[in-house]
């Protein structure tokens, strides 16, 4: 008996199942994080698909397919559902890192970076905090629970070597990923409204008293009214992110929706 012969019947569809578990472990927010260790990720992959495996196979039965080669591109289609669960997931926190830079922007901390563990990439301070405070919301009210449903759901909707990939997906996600700048600029907009208006103000003070010194006096007022700003909204922003967060899975169910 060579190695292709042992990969049918339960060991393919516990491998096959195993590589879409997977895919939401290399880009979904918190699960995919790039300060978790590897190894932990891999062990969690193992155990979610040995919970999941009684389930799904008792929603069906697969036969692997006839080559090897064959194979090789049935597991690189579950590893691109499970991936696009987290990309969906990725772009709804992007929006947050969005919305951050505009307030780094409008408060003066353009040029203030902090190294982001998550992803290895240096992201403005603002940015940095609204996008773990989001995290941490996330986790709070058990946000990677409905990531881990729709990953089980995915099962229901698409079959394990059931994928039919729709040509619209593509409009879909590019649609998606179009809505970073409007999330990212509702949640700015208390910040920049502010200042926009004390800029107004600060213009029209610098025409009536042209002795005054607007940028010496400016930049400070700028850092102490976003920060001031973010203080009072951070109440709605934890609401927002309610709403954000549900149509997140709305969106979930959306794309793997096109690949039935």
């Amino acid at each position: 008996m060579d190695l292709y012969e042992l990969l049918q019947g339960h060991a393919a569809l516990f491998l096959l199942l195993m590589a879409r578990v997977s895919g939401i472990f290399i880009i979904t927010p918190f699960f995919g994080s790039m300060n978790v260790p590897v190894y932990f990720r891999a062990g969690m992959t193992f155990v979610i698909s040995l919970l999941l495996y009684p389930v799904v196979e008792g929603m069906q039965t697969v036969e692997a397919p006839g080559t090897a080669l064959m194979y090789a591109v049935a597991i690189a289609a579950e590893i691109f559902i499970g991936w696009l669960i987290g990309m969906v997931a990725y772009i709804s926190f992007s929006a947050i890192h969005m919305g951050g830079k505009v307030m780094d922007m409008q408060a003066g901390f353009s040029m203030v970076n902090v190294m982001d563990p998550t992803s290895g990439q240096q992201i403005p301070l603002i940015g940095s905090f609204l996008y773990n405070l989001g995290v941490m919301i996330f986790l709070v009210t058990n946000g990677h629970h409905m990531i881990l449903n729709a990953l089980v759901g995915s099962f229901q909707w698409v079959p394990i070597l059931g994928i039919q990939p729709d040509a619209s997906l593509a409009i879909l996600m590019a649609n998606f990923t179009a809505g970073i700048f409007l999330t990212g600029m509702k949640i700015a907009m208390p910040v920049t409204f502010a200042i926009l208006l004390t800029n107004v103000g600060m213009g029209i003070l610098a025409r009536t008293m042209p002795q005054l010194n607007i940028f010496v006096v400016g930049i400070p007022l700028h850092i102490m009214l976003g920060l001031g700003t973010l203080m009072m909204v951070l109440p709605f922003y934890v609401m927002f992110l309610d709403v954000l967060f549900d149509e997140m899975y709305g969106h979930i169910s959306a794309a793997v929706g096109y690949l039935r």
